[in-house]
């Protein structure tokens, strides 16, 4: 998300050393969840992933995603107090790791908040469509939060944590939806299917409550790729490619992971429900987190991130892993599952090993420079 109007100077916000920590307490949580999740699929995991594993989803979405996006909104607007988001964020993964199972959900509300407050805070001076997305975005992840807090179960809550993220990545591919000439009805559209989203959450416990949540998803995806200036930048090369890439494998995921929403619904415990969350979690989420990640850590950290032909090798591995899960799903066959799981979690710590590679070989080079 570009830095709002009115937002303080690049110069007053926090030096990017200071963000480092706040980061490696979101890639704390994304190495335990991985491993809890393997743990849930019977791979022998060290004691801190196994003793998660029924954490897995919180800490992969608060933990990681609360910190990453948390830490990326306050990098934005520039306000020293929306550090706190990242902060609670990791502290509840802390708490987490810790058997502080009943702090970890309250910590986390509160780093919804934070998030909130400050997305609300950009949309008070950027009043724009995309904005308003962002903004609601974070509403979600605060209202799942706080059922979880109050007691609720996590797949009773997974819908708002599911629409977090979505409409997260929807709002800011609408914000460079401005480059292209969309319509207005292309534009209504768009709000009319956050507002069906909307109320699927709120009918969440009735059938056709979570199968309107997975039409909308269905509609979603086939808006973003209509209007998506991925749809052009894909016939470029190198990093642009690369993004673009990304970004439209990401939304086949996202249509497949809507319709079997729709299809099925999202009953916990059945093969559906496995398929579905991963669909959209690691197929859609993760490939936009592999697209995005060489312009939000430049960002973030102020470091290079140069493209490499490499970067692909992860992305595939991710895509063909997410075959075969769900072919396991789809089959009832375990090991498949199993298997893509396994394999999920090695293109995950590939793209990390790569972006680490890349961020080197960019100091690197402009250590050269600099000598030269």
């Amino acid at each position: 998300m570009s830095a709002p109007a009115g937002a303080p100077p690049a110069a007053a916000r926090r030096p990017a050393w200071e963000r480092l920590p706040l980061l490696i307490l979101g890639f704390v949580a994304l190495f335990v969840g991985i491993g809890a999740g393997l743990a849930r699929l019977g791979w022998t995991m060290p004691a801190a992933a196994a003793g998660a594993a029924a954490l897995h989803g919180p800490l992969m979405i608060c933990g990681f995603f609360g910190v990453v996006i948390g830490l990326e909104r306050a990098v934005a607007i520039g306000r020293l107090w929306a550090y706190a988001g990242p902060l609670l964020a990791g502290l509840g993964t802390a708490a987490a790791l810790h058997g502080q199972h009943g702090a970890t959900p309250w910590l986390m509300l509160a780093a919804s908040g934070v998030l909130l407050a400050a997305s609300l805070d950009v949309l008070w001076r950027q009043r724009e469509g995309f904005m308003l997305t962002i903004a609601v975005a974070a509403g979600c992840w605060t209202t799942g939060t706080a059922f979880w807090a109050a007691g609720w179960a996590v797949h009773e809550v997974v819908g708002w944590w599911l629409a977090f993220l979505v409409l997260t990545i929807a709002g800011e591919r609408l914000e460079l939806s401005r480059f292209l000439p969309t319509s207005r009805g292309a534009k209504q559209m768009f709000t009319v299917i956050v507002a069906a989203v909307l109320v699927a959450l709120l009918a969440w416990p009735q059938v056709w409550g979570r199968q309107l949540f997975g039409v909308a998803l269905l509609a979603l995806a086939a808006w973003l790729l209509r209007h998506d200036i991925a749809r052009r930048t894909v016939r470029q090369q190198g990093l642009t490619r690369y993004i673009a890439v990304c970004l439209l494998s990401g939304y086949f995921w996202l249509a497949l992971g809507g319709a079997v929403v729709a299809a099925y619904g999202l009953t916990p415990g059945t093969p559906s429900y496995d398929a579905a969350l991963h669909a959209l979690l690691l197929g859609f989420v993760f490939a936009m987190v592999f697209g995005h990640a060489p312009i939000i850590f430049p960002a973030v950290l102020r470091v290079a991130v140069p493209y490499h032909p490499g970067f692909y090798a992860p992305l595939v591995l991710l895509h063909a892993s997410l075959v075969l899960r769900l072919a396991g799903d789809a089959t009832g066959t375990f090991e498949l599952t199993r298997w893509g799981g396994l394999l999920s979690a090695l293109a995950l710590l590939a793209f990390i090993a790569n972006t680490a590679t890349a961020v080197l070989r960019g100091r690197h080079g402009t250590r050269r420079t600099v000598g030269a």
